[in-house]
């Protein structure tokens, strides 16, 4: 099975996080539009229904990722990597307990990115892991951020200066309050899910977000 490059550069930009408990043919719909508009990285989020067809609808997602050489990263479940799917990463919540071993059982290079939440002890332990990005939630209050803390500005300034890896900020991050923060704080792109899944014209709302990062 020919591959994405599971070790493609991640940068910055728009990081769209998919939510699987959306109606199958609304989400991959929604998922095209935006893809069109110019999307970085793409997650699945780890909000799967009960009796959820995961590797089919993960296959229904990574042939529209193949045509626009998009990563996709499974949230959290990293085991679904060791399956004959088209994914090249995982985004976890939480530090996982032995990233040496998970690497081991994966058995090929694979993206990794986590989400800080307020803790600089997850950015060290990051940077010292090199992993490829990470992220802060939430920003903003967002329903679709759950449980994530409040970050504080200060965080993500105290973070830069402990690492050069890609920052990506979100929860509630809106095309507007975008261009606000990075005048305010150094980050690399923005990672959303509402703010574009709920637009009429997900590709449109792509581009804004781009414009607001200056890209």
């Amino acid at each position: 099975m020919e591959m994405i490059n599971d070790k493609k550069a991640i940068t910055g930009g728009v990081y769209l996080v998919l939510d699987p408990g959306m109606d199958r043919p609304i989400l991959l719909d929604k998922l095209k539009a935006a893809l069109q508009g110019g999307l970085q990285v793409i997650q699945i989020w780890n909000n799967w229904p009960e009796q959820a067809d995961k590797l089919s609808l993960i296959s229904d997602i990574s042939r529209l990722c193949k045509q626009f050489k998009i990563p996709l990263l499974i949230n959290e479940d990293w085991t679904l990597l060791k399956h004959k799917l088209d994914l090249n990463g995982v985004h976890f919540d939480n530090i996982p307990a032995n990233i040496e071993q998970i690497k081991a059982e994966v058995g090929r290079p694979f993206i990794m990115g986590i989400t800080c939440s307020d803790s600089l002890a997850k950015v060290e332990w990051a940077h010292h892991n090199r992993l490829d990005y990470i992220s802060f939630c939430s920003m903003f209050p967002s329903p679709s951020a759950g449980s994530c803390d409040i970050v504080m500005p200060e965080t993500v300034r105290q973070a830069r200066k402990l690492t050069d890896i890609p920052i990506f900020i979100s929860g509630g991050i809106t095309p507007e309050n975008t261009k606000q923060l990075k005048s305010e704080i150094p980050f690399n792109g923005v990672a959303v899910i509402s703010g574009v899944l709920s637009a009429e014209y997900p590709d449109e709302k792509v581009k804004l977000y781009h414009d607001a990062l200056g890209q």
